[in-house]
């Protein structure tokens, strides 16, 4: 049990002493620039990490000067950075920043994070003419509601954030929020009294008494969404009046579908209140989807609660066969092929046609781009380059089968297989061959370029690397055809085969890191974030492995095969598969949040661009979604 401690965190701090100057260095690592932030405790510092002496990576220096006098006190402010040290290093949230060290140093202690460019939501409305506008907060805070999820469900036991208020809120460059300054955050155990620590006006009743749980950080969510959208701080209101402060007194261009959210969040009562994080981001969104505002919103948060309701696309464009390749997407207008030989463009943001390019075979080839081209193949032999802006033709290169896969371009060349067995470089300028080279087996395989190499796979079972004269470096042999595209991630190439296995091998000397079996075998393309894989199966499995160990972290049934490859969009993975549903998890947990259904099997990956996503079926439709 923790000791019983008032602390009023509103209270002026006084100017910490012996402030580090820009220009000193920490541990012989970290370059102080300038200061960012002051408390009573030390002063917090954007720095330079020097052990990246070729790019500048910039941090965030934490310090933490401990003067209290009182032996209690002064051991409880310890544990406090401590805790937030220990809690941070246990995080993986975009909206969480990612601790890189800790230390203690003359007599100080220290804590280096992840920097955020941005400001915090308090510098906001202190520079703003008025309240923030409603359609800005609650897109704020929805994200907050899926942080605060993700800190109450953390295992093996739930965090309390106990200090939600809008001065430690950032908002970073692509106005997405980060949540900083864990110094008071804790373990909740059921029943467990704690200190009384807080912000006063932003801090429950409950938490004066020691009793915070997960519903203290609803109240003071709603606090801080009150002090938003009203501009009265709560600070200097009598405590718990937000009953007798209702958000409309104070400002009538909120909606009462909102007001009504706050007023339920900032009850007395916690069991009057939003129950779990969840649940107030399913209020949020009822409000915005009431009020019209949810079309002016763009946030990952909000969107994903259409899980109970099916997703819905904000626009569709039927094609006249099948789409069974995936979109691609640049300068604002969205790319995609169809069974019907057309290659299609569409305006990006609401789908309005642009024109069509007629092949002679059916497209799956997803396009690459480059000097104003887009460059796809087709079963018609040939790989097509057309204008991106009118569709017109610029050359064709043929080749001696259909090309199934997608081209990739690199210093000034299209690499691009196809099923006459070779892999094909041309000239994007002339459109003459510059070299191929026979694999022994049809190349479906999408290549993949990590700096002067190229990796690919074919139907002969090898995976190669070589350089873009045409020679090849090293060949991996698997038991059967490789058609999915391979991914390079820290050195490492990973890649499924149709033999069941999910391969990881050294990308310079193509030796064996690890094998991962799954329950069928694969033409899915692997995607990664925080190291780990993800890759689909035609067991209907979608997988999760650890990159460096090859531990399944987790794995989700499909009620098909999924061919497709999985994309990952800050922290969520989106998949399609055979069942004709597009799904959206969880990355982390594989927990699903939402499906979508189309009208026919999804064979091919999404894309993404500006909080929209772009995928094809088999029901002729590609579909735009929010993501």
């Amino acid at each position: 049990m923790e000791t019983h401690q008032i602390t009023q965190s509103f209270s002026p701090n006084p100017q910490p002493e012996r402030q580090l100057q820009s220009g000193n260095v920490l541990i012989n690592r970290y370059l102080i620039q300038e200061v960012i932030g002051v408390g009573g405790m030390g002063s917090v510092y954007r720095a330079r990490d020097l052990h990246f002496p070729n790019v500048v990576k910039l941090v965030a220096v934490k310090e933490m000067i401990n003067q209290a006098r009182d032996p209690q006190v002064r051991q409880t402010i310890i544990q406090n950075f401590e805790r937030e040290a220990n809690i941070l290093a246990t995080l993986n949230h975009s909206s969480i920043p990612k601790i890189f060290d800790y230390f203690s140093h003359d007599q100080r202690s220290y804590l280096v994070e992840e920097f955020v460019n941005g400001k915090d939501l308090e510098e906001h409305l202190n520079e703003s003419d008025g309240p923030m506008p409603e359609d800005q907060v609650v897109a704020w805070g929805s994200e907050l509601c899926d942080v605060l999820q993700y800190l109450h469900n953390h295992k093996p036991e739930p965090i309390i954030f106990r200090d939600m208020k809008p001065s430690n809120v950032m908002v970073n460059h692509e106005n997405h929020i980060v949540l900083v300054d864990f110094g008071i955050a804790k373990m909740f155990r059921a029943g467990q009294k704690g200190t009384m620590i807080g912000t006063e006006g932003y801090s429950p009743p409950e938490q004066y008494r020691g009793e915070a749980s997960p519903l203290a950080d609803i109240y003071a969510l709603g606090a801080t969404i009150h002090h938003l959208l009203t501009k009265r701080d709560p600070r200097v209101e009598t405590p718990f009046t937000f009953n007798e402060r209702p958000v409309r007194r104070f400002n009538q261009a909120v909606s009462p579908e909102l007001e009504a959210v706050i007023n339920t969040a900032v009850q007395y009562n916690p069991n009057d209140r939003y129950q779990s994080a969840e649940q107030m981001k399913e209020a949020l969104y009822t409000a915005a989807k009431k009020t019209g505002i949810l079309s002016r919103i763009s946030t990952k948060s909000l969107t994903s609660i259409a899980k109970e309701e099916g997703a819905k696309p904000l626009w569709t464009f039927e094609c006249e066969d099948e789409i069974r390749g995936g979109p691609a997407i640049d300068n604002g207008m969205v790319f995609v092929g169809a069974y019907d030989h057309n290659m299609y463009a569409l305006e990006a943001g609401d789908g309005k046609f642009m024109w069509k390019y007629p092949t002679e075979g059916g497209v799956v080839s997803r396009p690459a781009f480059a000097e104003g081209l887009a460059i796809f193949g087709s079963e018609d032999f040939r790989l097509h380059a057309v204008s991106q802006r009118t569709g017109k033709i610029s050359w064709t290169y043929p080749t001696d089968g259909p090309i199934r896969c997608s081209p990739k371009v690199a210093e000034g060349h299209v690499f691009v297989g196809s099923d006459d067995g070779c892999m094909h470089a041309i000239n994007i300028t002339s459109s003459r061959r510059v070299w191929k080279y026979d694999t022994g087996g049809a190349v479906r395989s999408s290549p993949y370029i990590a700096g002067d190499l190229l990796y690919f796979g074919s139907e002969s079972g090898d995976l190669l690397c070589m350089d873009f004269r045409g020679t090849v470096k090293w060949r991996f042999k698997s038991k059967r055809d490789i058609i999915s595209s391979p991914l390079v991630v820290k050195g490492s190439l990973f890649f499924t085969s149709l033999d069941s296995i999910l391969y990881s091998v050294d990308a310079k000397t193509g030796w064996a890191i690890w094998r991962y079996r799954m329950g069928k075998g694969s033409i899915s393309s692997p995607c990664n974030a925080d190291n780990l894989i993800f890759v689909g199966s035609a067991d209907g499995f979608i997988y999760c492995v650890d990159a460096g160990s090859s531990k399944e972290i987790w794995r989700f049934k499909t009620d098909h095969q999924v061919s497709g490859s999985p994309l990952v969009y800050r922290d969520s993975l989106y998949c399609g598969s055979a069942d004709g549903n597009l799904y959206c998890l969880e990355y982390r947990t594989g927990r699903l949040r939402w499906k979508f259904s189309t009208g026919g099997p999804i064979t091919s990956s999404p894309v993404l661009s500006n909080d929209i996503l772009y995928v094809g079926s088999s029901d002729h439709i590609l579909y735009a979604l929010l993501a």
